[in-house]
Parts: structure tokens; sequence; C-alpha cells
């Protein structure tokens, strides 16, 4: 594995390095890059508020701990920013800088350690403030000086033996909100509790896009029949979230929908 070795001897000579770690197969590939490369001069920090399901933190201290990794969780306060609140296309910018933010006082006790993010090639065919907000504070993408993809994190996550090597992406639960409605902790509880349930009755790839009264659900096209076949269910199990209505996206799930509307033309 070439593409590895590359990895973790570019990140040898960084020195003291803080890992964004939120549990996906990038960031933990990445993850195990620096801890190979660094021991306990690679700290993974996961961030933790109300945009990140309960169940996400639980699996990224859980692996983490499986790993021997070096790691701890800081609590963010995007949700006390008005610029992140609003939910505008660039949240994500806001979002990463609250992020940055509270690793701040945390890098200057840690040998005045660089910061570097799980962003793989791939990311970049898409809207991302959040990497914009990175590369202006200083954070490095090993993984894209590397030439990584996502297919290629994937297969050299799995020869690593990395358990989430085909965990399905995971973007934070505010990604589930059209933009400019404002973002509320009740509003990410909704989604969450949906989520959760679709989880639970073997939807493990799965989206609740947030209309209002509205769940517009989003699973593999594949997939389209059995949320038919399991229509009663899935009425009652979203409905006890706090949805009216429960729609049924044929488009079927892809990352990053929210985003089409910046993409389209306006219709009169």
């Amino acid at each position: 594995m070439q593409q590895w070795t590359d990895l973790v001897e570019s990140i040898r000579d960084r020195g003291a390095l803080i890992v964004a770690f939120s549990g996906g197969v990038d960031s933990a590939l990445l993850s195990d890059a620096a801890h190979e490369a660094l021991g306990e001069a690679a700290l993974m920090v996961t961030a933790v508020s109300p945009s990140l399901p309960e169940t996400e933190r639980r699996a990224a201290v859980r692996l983490a701990a499986d790993r021997g990794w070096k790691h701890m969780l800081i609590e963010t306060d995007e949700m006390e920013r008005a610029a992140y609140v609003e939910n505008s296309p660039d949240r994500c910018y806001h979002c990463r800088v609250a992020f940055l933010d509270a690793l701040d006082p945390l890098r200057a006790r840690f040998g005045d350690a660089t910061v570097a993010m799980g962003i793989v090639v791939d990311d970049f065919d898409d809207d991302r403030p959040g990497i914009r907000a990175a590369l202006e504070r200083g954070a490095i993408l090993p993984l894209v000086d590397s030439g990584f993809t996502k297919s290629q994190v994937r297969e050299t996550a799995r020869l690593r033996g990395l358990p989430v090597w085909d965990k399905p992406a995971s973007a934070c639960l505010s990604s589930r909100v059209p933009y400019g409605t404002p973002v509320t902790v009740e509003l990410l509880g909704r989604i969450e509790r949906a989520e959760r349930y679709l989880h639970s009755i073997g939807f493990l790839s799965c989206r609740v896009r947030d209309h209002g009264r509205c769940a517009r659900v989003e699973v593999p096209v594949e997939r389209l029949s059995d949320v038919l076949e399991q229509r009663e269910a899935i009425i009652e199990g979203i409905r006890a979230c706090g949805y009216t209505w429960i729609a049924l996206d044929i488009a079927g799930f892809r990352s990053g929908s929210m985003n089409e509307v910046l993409h389209s033309e306006s219709i009169v």
C-alpha cells in the first residue's frame, strides 16, 4: 500500500497533530495514519453538539478506544452563533470555524499542534464551505495531499481492519434542514429520532430531510420498494417523532441533496 505509506510518512514530518475525528471512514483512516506515525503526539478530537447524533458520538468513542488512539471530546458552540443558526448556504463554514475556535486552546497545550481534517479528493466536487474555513485557519488535508479518493479510503480502511470501512456517509443533522430555515435544538432532535427509527428497522443508509411538518425520506433507490412494504410502520414511527406527513423521495438517497437547490434554475 504505497499510498498508505506515503500518507504515514507525510504525517510523521508534521510533529504534534490534532485530527478532527467525526467517526466516519475518512477521518478514521486519517486517525489511524496519525496514530501510526506519531503515537501519543497524535490527538483525535470529536466535536460534540446537538448536530451530532448520539449514536455517532458513542461509535467514535468506541472506535478510538478499540484502536488505542489518544482521543477526546470537546463541546462546540455553533448553536450559539447567529451566522450558523440562520442556516445560509455557508452554514458549514461557521460550523468549522466554531470547531477550530474550540481547538485553539487545545493546540496551545498540545505543542502548538497542527490541525488535520479528513477531507478527500471527491469532497471538492460539491459545495463545501467548511473546507474553505479549514484552509483559511491553516488546517492541513493529508488525504487530499496523498491523492485519496473516497473509494481508495474505503479500500485502505478495509485492509487496515477499520470496522467503519463500509460505513455509510453521515453528515451532521443540520444538513437535513433547508437553507433559510433556522436550525434549532428541537428540530435537530426530531430529525435524529426519525433517522434512529429508520435505522432500527433496517434502513442504515437514509436521510430524513425536514420540511416543517413533512419528513422527506431518502433511502437507496434499490430499497424504495422496501419502504412501501413497511409503509404503515414507517408512517407510525416517523409521526411519533413529531411529523405530520411523510414523503418518499423517489430520486433516492444522495449525500448533499439539500445543495441541489443551489444549482437549480429558478422556477417562476
